[in-house]
């Protein structure tokens, strides 16, 4: 027993997050060629990557689907997990956070917070992810490790502790100090590692950046300030155990730096690695129900099975599960149950990750990360534990999808292979949704946006050899009531001859912030409307909020208060009070003031100053709200608000405005309202 657990300490589960081309891949890389895991250094530009596998990686240069990778350094086990950067595939970032015990952040050096990191950072603030830092790019023209520190504090409001000082600037960069055992650490250009004394101009300044890392600590952690208060200074020992506390609680974020491109920093980002960040003892236990009990499992081999399916990919040897082991242990041949489904299935064969290559192992324990074959139900989200001790985890959340388009083969025989192409697709991507027109009778895929679904009907393309045509991208319409109704009387009775229905229902109903969704509450008194009819009411309610009155879109940010009813002795029901509570909804949002909500991104645009004229205006073009400008060496950084249907196609207008030297990237926002003309076009 005691073994196992000690196998359990030196494991970490990490994951790579950051902004699109930030440099996650090349960290990653490095990282596997520093432990010795591959032989040679895979470049994203040469399309020799080991975790960006895909065709279309490759082809586009970015990351798309979380790689996971096993590595080993210092006696230590690493298990990781290269996620994407781009804001289409934030839902594969969701995934993967829900199974990690930790994070490694990458920032640019030059660009620091840029908007994906923002939005992957308070994906891993949800989930209460540890994360240390790691500036990269310290190589680029304008790196300023000092100005990306200032931009982690402003933006994301941890308590930035760096723990490191570059030795030289921009192309001159050539290694770091390690403030906390004060040490020298250069690199030559080959990649090797030397420690030597910290000499000259660079030793004053480390001394002095290792006496503002102890005030820092000691202001955070109490064991770190009694000692600081006591002897005036932290010994190394105190301010790696003080470090450690703080990463693990979410009170700070120890900062690293470098250049993973020309090798430079990946060493002690290792290291940090195994010092700072959890192992799956460092936890709490995972929670869980059994039926409406809470239930606790902790990190123990000896414990029943319980697991995550965090990823499902069809591979042409076989369906791959993914999953995170929390607690037990599984083999080869064993039965397990997917308590979401409550069926048993067997497990045919458990493999360690290699991104595309696999390693078949005879059973994993607590913490491990692996892919199993043989399962057929098991989704993303689904609770994998033993038949005898039942369990369900809380699943990763699911964002609703945001744009749709209408998909449709070639030729006509080949549409049973595109339903069966696009199944395949929604069940290793629970973003993607896939559904059946009832006006047009079209079959619509809908997703996090246009790259996700040009990447998806690719993906069809090229696996299953379909011709496929898709219409122009459509958004996801909302609707919102700007001014409510009270005291909205409704009677349902229905009497055909047998048992009858009745129930009657007054309803108020009111605007709420859009992003608070929808709530219920009763506010009847005497008993009038039996509790269990409330909650009738409140089914029926939800159902109504399905199709709104203007265009039939999906109703939010809306209030709904039962304030007084009546039953009859016979024929109330809860069915009776359920079909009252859609229809007086229903009839009352009719007497509303109504909006219609279209769904909204942060843009940010870097283009060159000659530019920005242009840019502005066609942002103004496309209903654009221009919320901030900054001027960084010779370009521009504009932000601004713009509804996501006039986002489609922009890459190639920015393209030609700015011959090629623009850039931009979208983060979904929420909704705002829609211009008026855009209701009948929607009906």
């Amino acid at each position: 027993m005691r073994t196992n657990l000690n196998a359990l300490s030196v494991i970490r589960n990490l994951g790579i997050l950051a902004h699109v081309d930030a440099g996650k891949t090349t960290v990653t890389e490095r990282i596997l060629y520093a432990t010795g895991t591959t032989h040679r250094r895979g470049e994203v530009h040469d399309g020799t990557t080991i975790t960006d596998f895909d065709p279309q990686e490759r082809d586009r240069g970015i990351t798309i689907f979380a790689a996971a990778v096993s590595c080993a350094w210092d006696g230590h086990r690493i298990n990781l997990i290269d996620t994407p950067g781009h804001v289409d595939f934030a839902d594969e970032v969701e995934r993967a956070l829900r199974v990690l015990d930790g994070a490694v952040a990458v920032f640019d050096a030059v660009a620091g917070v840029e908007p994906q990191s923002e939005s992957v950072w308070r994906q891993a603030d949800r989930y209460g992810v540890p994360r240390i830092a790691f500036v990269n790019k310290l190589d680029r023209a304008g790196a300023d490790l000092d100005t990306a520190v200032a931009s982690i504090r402003e933006r994301l409001h941890p308590a930035p502790l760096v723990v490191q000082l570059p030795i030289g600037t921009e192309d001159g960069f050539r290694g770091v100090v390690d403030l906390v055992r004060m040490r020298a650490l250069t690199w030559t250009d080959g990649g090797e590692m030397a420690v030597g004394e910290v000499r000259g101009e660079v030793r004053e300044e480390a001394l002095r950046r290792r006496r503002s890392l102890e005030e820092a600590v000691a202001q955070l952690h109490p064991g770190a300030l009694e000692e600081f208060c006591m002897e005036s200074v932290l010994s190394d020992q105190t301010l790696v155990a003080a470090l450690r506390d703080l990463t693990r609680t979410g009170e700070a974020v120890v900062v690293l730096c470098g250049s993973a491109y020309r090798n430079r920093g990946v060493e002690p980002l290792l290291d940090a690695v195994v010092a700072y960040l959890p192992s799956p003892l460092d936890v709490p236990p995972v929670r869980g129900t059994l039926g409406d009990t809470p239930q606790e499992r902790p990190a123990d081999p000896a414990a029943p099975f319980a697991a995550l399916v965090f990823k499902v990919n069809a591979t042409p040897t076989g369906r791959l599960t993914y999953l995170r082991v929390y607690s037990g242990t599984i083999g080869k041949g064993d039965t397990v149950m997917d308590a979401g489904a409550r069926r048993t299935e067997r497990v045919g064969r458990i493999l360690r990750v290699q991104a595309d290559r696999h390693a078949q192992v005879d059973r994993a324990l607590a913490g491990d990360i692996v892919a199993v074959v043989g399962l057929k139900s098991a989704r993303a989200g689904s609770t994998l534990c033993a038949p005898d001790a039942p369990l369900v985890l809380e699943p990763p959340s699911v964002a609703e999808p945001v744009v749709s388009v209408a998909v449709e083969t070639v030729r006509s025989t080949d549409t049973d292979r595109l339903a069966s192409a696009l199944a395949r697709l929604a069940e290793e991507d629970p973003s993607l949704v896939v559904r059946t027109d009832p006006e047009t009778g079209q079959t619509v895929l809908s997703g996090m946006g246009e790259l996700h679904l040009e990447v998806a009907l690719e993906k069809v393309r090229r696996d299953r050899a379909l011709d496929v045509n898709a219409g122009r991208p459509r958004v996801a319409h909302r609707e919102t009531v700007v001014r409510g109704v009270s005291g909205h009387v409704f009677r349902h009775v229905k009497q055909d001859g047998g048992a009858g229905q009745f129930a009657h229902v007054v309803l108020d109903v009111e605007p709420l912030d859009v992003d608070a969704g929808f709530e219920f509450r009763s506010a009847v008194v005497g008993g009038r409307v039996p509790q269990e009819y409330v909650r009738a009411v409140e089914a029926g309610c939800r159902d109504a909020l399905a199709e709104g009155p203007l265009a039939g879109h999906p109703v939010t940010g809306l209030r709904v208060t039962l304030t007084d009813g009546a039953t009859h002795v016979k024929d109330s029901s809860d069915t009776a009070f359920r079909t009252a509570g859609r229809l007086g909804l229903r009839e009352a949002l009719r007497s509303c003031a109504a909006v219609l909500l279209e769904p909204v991104a942060e843009v940010t645009v870097t283009v060159p100053d000659a530019a920005v004229g242009g840019v502005l205006g066609d942002l103004a073009s496309r209903r654009g709200r221009v919320t901030g400008s900054v001027s960084r060496g010779g370009s521009a950084v504009l932000t601004a608000t713009v509804p996501l249907a006039e986002l489609f196609g922009y890459a190639t207008r920015l393209r030609s405005r700015t011959q090629g030297r623009g850039t931009f990237t979208a983060r979904p926002t929420g909704y705002a309202p829609a211009p008026a003309t855009v209701t009948p076009a929607q009906r």
